[in-house]
């Protein structure tokens, strides 16, 4: 149990999904199991519901947050129905080797299919914002989504405002930094400047916040949320969390009250595997990203996917990176470039591209003798490997690094290298962060 503990400190993974990371902890506690297990609640997710997702590939899950208000607490408006204030399409790689969190602004206009009745009504279809199709149920935000990007859903996880503050408040609150003061009477927000302390009413408040941010627009609130994700998932797998049994329990029973799933995702143990998946991702390699967007020309009040958001969804697809502009791409391992395939230049041209996106080239020159084929070695350590498999990424070349006796990473450019090269993918400009990110940062 320490072992796994430590190796939890280390770990951090996306809102919501937090809760099913912790829940192994639990399972030799059979009566506290039960209870857990009785607290979730499912919804349809489809009008008919599909094969089991295979673990081994690639899984995408639809986080949404639902502004429900059936609360006591006062301050956030009384609303009938249900619309997803929040939506995070989370994308957990296969292999476990990244986690990308998309946040999908919810004044996004979609063309939206119809959608059945599961239990909250049927939808005709149309034009209409994303955050309106909870209205109709979960079902049809999964059909909204895969309309909007393409992306095949295998899971979603539903939360309203009242489940987010009692999952904050079971952790005894989340730390936050602010540039600034921020006070909206609107979102029931008045928080001072600097690194702080903060409740699950003031959590959801800075989370939803609008006026108090930038020009109003639920775009620029993003950033917030973004912020809030962190410090849950920083709070929630931190020692002062996981060492105490009655802050853990307390966490675990709230996040199980809150939570509508899937089928899929409707036993701990459903939640527990996914767990597993989530919590083997290197913390490096967790990203939230704001979904890339434009003005929607039917209304300037209004978004639609950019360019920038098809090459980000095709990337998921593709279970591939998601390069971004402002990602960190320094990798410290040296680098030599040889030029084997007697193309004058060459070596220097594809210096300068590794140089400009972090790479440390430490030598450019001619090989001794021509090679038809070319090749990427590095030395035998962690970070020359992960430097070479960065490095042919960058470079766009489908090559797969060898093991062998040079002195951090070494590319060797064959006459074979132009079959070699794969289309290059432009930078996507988003708002983004690691979860590991500073909160200050």
């Amino acid at each position: 149990m320490t072992k796994f503990r430590i190796q939890l400190r280390h770990r951090r993974i996306t809102l919501l999904v937090i809760a099913a990371l912790v829940l192994s902890l639990v399972v030799a506690a059979g009566g506290l199991w039960f209870k857990l297990q009785g607290n979730i609640s499912t919804a349809a997710m489809r009008g008919s519901e599909s094969a089991p997702t295979d673990s081994r590939m690639d899984l995408n899950i639809l986080l949404l947050g639902s502004d429900t208000r059936q609360m006591e607490s006062s301050g956030f408006g009384q609303a009938s129905g249900a619309r997803s204030d929040s939506m995070v399409l989370v994308h957990i790689a296969a292999g476990n080797k990244r986690i990308d969190a998309v946040q999908i602004p919810r004044d996004t206009l979609v063309d939206m299919p119809a959608c059945a009745d599961t239990g909250a009504g049927e939808f005709a279809g149309g034009l209409a914002m994303m955050n309106s199709a909870l209205n109709y149920g979960p079902a049809c935000s999964v059909s909204a989504v895969e309309s909007l990007t393409s992306v095949h859903l295998d899971h979603f996880i539903e939360i309203n405002f009242e489940g987010f503050m009692s999952i904050v408040d079971a952790l005894g609150g989340i730390n936050v930094c602010l540039p600034v003061a921020m006070k909206d009477s609107k979102a029931n927000l008045d928080l001072p400047a600097g690194e702080q302390t903060v409740n699950g009413s003031d959590a959801l408040a800075l989370a939803r916040t609008r006026h108090a941010v930038g020009d109003g627009s639920d775009i620029a609130r993003l950033g917030h949320q973004q912020m809030v994700m962190s410090a849950i998932v920083q709070q929630a797998t931190s020692k002062e969390t996981l060492a105490h049994p009655d802050r853990l329990y307390s966490f675990l029973d709230a996040a199980t009250s809150s939570l509508t799933v899937d089928p899929g995702l409707s036993s701990l143990a459903d939640l527990t595997s996914l767990a597993v998946r989530a919590q083997s991702v290197p913390t490096d390699q967790i990203t939230f990203m704001t979904m890339p967007w434009q003005p929607a020309p039917q209304n300037k009040n209004r978004v639609i996917p950019s360019a920038g958001a098809q090459s980000l969804f095709a990337s998921l697809n593709e279970d591939s990176p998601v390069v971004t502009e402002t990602q960190d791409t320094t990798h410290d391992a040296p680098v030599q470039i040889f030029n084997a395939a007697q193309v004058p230049g060459l070596a220097a041209e594809y210096s300068a591209k590794a140089a400009k996106q972090g790479f440390n080239v430490t030598s450019v020159t001619n090989a001794s003798a021509v090679a038809d084929k070319s090749t990427l070695l590095t030395a035998d350590t962690e970070e020359a490997q992960q430097t070479a498999k960065a490095l042919a990424k960058a470079l766009n070349l489908s090559i797969k690094p060898t093991t062998a006796d040079v002195n951090g990473v070494q590319l060797n450019l064959g006459q074979n290298y132009q079959s070699l090269t794969q289309p290059e993918k432009s930078p996507v400009k988003t708002t983004n962060r690691k979860a590991s990110q500073s909160l200050c940062g």
